[in-house]
């Protein structure tokens, strides 16, 4: 029995799809301005275990991914420039060029993350007549107002607008969540369609009924959703920082256009933060979410660089709920390599126990149960490990039980193998040497040398058929 919270009810319930045996599942993909940074993939990571939880209950799901490439402004408030032709200026190519970049590194980024790529794939610069087609239906029913600088929605048109993000909308003041627009009727008013400014060409801009210009930034994943899950399917996802504005605006233009309940379940992943103070030192701290700008941009490929494996970022995001802010650190994701270093070890071993073996029902059960539990990852990863310290087990029973729980871990245990050990003269050096120290009984220098190989990735291990290397992580 599946249980999921739901935004828009603020409870965890039953999970019950609209058409049985099958699940409509919109995210909100990348705009595609420059590299993802840790914390948009950490929703991710939350998204590919939701839907491979919902493969796991039988579920046939279609995933369904925007790309934002046009639209999406460096304010909410329908103000500023198109992020898109910010990323142009910065790096001096074109904005399609720039578009089609990003979303490579992003899916290259998804397949080191062992995130399942979506069924479709929708780039909102290939839906501009669906766009259109949905402002023309908002228009036809009274919603809509043009102003100088495009059309913008009508929100007190809408009698239950903010619904999602529970918003006071008569007790907004001006200016308090959004900046102002000259000509706006109400403060939460949004751009359906920006008019590109007079004198100007732009490099992203589309004929329409209203004038030249581009689609606002809530309407494409309003109108792809529609296109590919109807105007009525089972679960939308996204950041925490989409329910206010984004995901707001979107329930607005659809279930205005079509006067009944749009998207059943609404799953939202919180943030992934930053102390605020110097290094990783502070316990106790205020944090700041992360973002593209500044020096809170983390990529994935930085974490390489560092010598991170990218599935020890996967296993540092499955050790928290999704709905609870991640506070990340180099020394918190240096536990999380050194657990995930431990795991791989254990799992090398398990699989060369040989044998078919047979799955635990009892540990699967815990697993199953917790993941359930509106995917309580924690749950799911203690109940693996508990699979690999359970020695009434036999080796095949618990690799064979590791292989079910991977379908949804996605750590790739089947194609594990030990990393090859390199000992070169001066590591063999160093080992005679330690050897030579023990049997003087000189400890300190045995030591010293066993933390030095250490250090290099390389365990010592003493045995009664001598000393053996075996890798290990150096952190």
């Amino acid at each position: 029995m599946l249980r999921l919270y739901n935004t828009m009810t603020r409870s965890v319930d039953q999970f019950r799809p609209i058409e049985e045996g099958k699940v409509g599942l919109y995210a909100c993909g990348l705009t595609v301005y420059n590299y993802a940074h840790i914390g948009n993939l950490r929703t991710y990571v939350f998204e590919d275990v939701l839907r491979r939880v919902l493969a796991l209950d039988g579920y046939e799901v279609k995933h369904v991914m925007n790309v934002t490439d046009v639209g999406h402004l460096v304010s909410d408030a329908d103000t500023g420039e198109d992020k898109m032709e910010v990323g142009s200026q910065r790096e001096g190519r074109s904005a399609w060029e720039l578009a089609d970049f990003y979303f490579e590194a992003f899916r290259k980024d998804m397949a080191r993350l062992s995130l399942l790529e979506p069924d479709i794939w929708c780039k909102a610069t290939e839906h501009i007549e669906e766009q259109i087609e949905l402002v023309r239906g908002l228009e036809e029913r009274g919603f809509t107002y043009t102003i100088d600088d495009g059309v913008y929605f009508d929100t007190s048109r809408l009698k239950d607008y903010g619904k999602l993000a529970r918003l006071d909308v008569e007790g907004l003041e001006a200016g308090a969540r959004i900046e102002t627009v000259p000509g706006k009727r109400n403060i939460t008013d949004f751009a359906l369609w920006k008019l590109s400014p007079g004198g100007q060409k732009r490099q992203m801009e589309w004929e329409s009924p209203w004038g030249v210009g581009f689609p606002g930034w809530h309407i494409e994943c309003a109108a792809m959703s529609v296109k590919y899950l109807g105007d009525h399917f089972d679960i939308h996802c996204g950041g925490i920082d989409h329910i206010p504005v984004h995901h707001t605006n979107e329930i607005a233009e659809v279930e205005a256009l079509t006067g009944k309940t749009w998207v059943n379940w609404w799953m939202h992943g919180a943030w992934l933060v930053l102390p605020t103070g110097e290094e990783d030192e502070r316990e106790e701290s205020e944090s700041v979410k992360m973002a593209k700008s500044g020096e809170n941009f983390i990529t994935l490929d930085l974490l390489i660089d560092r010598g991170y494996d990218p599935l020890v970022y996967r296993y540092f995001c499955l050790n928290a709920h999704y709905r609870s802010p991640l506070t990340f650190t180099w020394r918190a994701l240096d536990g999380a390599a050194n657990a995930y270093e431990r795991l791989k070890n254990r799992v090398v071993e398990l699989k060369g126990s040989g044998g078919a073996g047979s799955v635990s029902e009892s540990h699967y059960a815990a697993f199953r149960d917790a993941l359930e539990d509106d995917l309580n990852t924690p749950r799911a990863l203690a109940a693996m490990w508990g699979v690999v310290r359970d020695e009434n087990l036999s080796g095949a029973d618990r690799y064979a039980t590791l292989l079910a729980m991977d379908e949804v871990l996605a750590f790739g245990f089947e194609k594990m193998e030990a990393p090859e050990v390199v000992v070169d003269e001066e590591v063999e050096r160093m080992i005679r040497e330690r050897d030579e120290a023990r049997r003087r009984k000189d400890y300190a220098t045995a030591d010293r040398i066993r933390a030095e190989l250490l250090e290099r990735g390389l365990l010592l291990e003493d045995t009664p058929e001598g000393t053996k290397v075996k890798p290990c992580s150096s952190r």
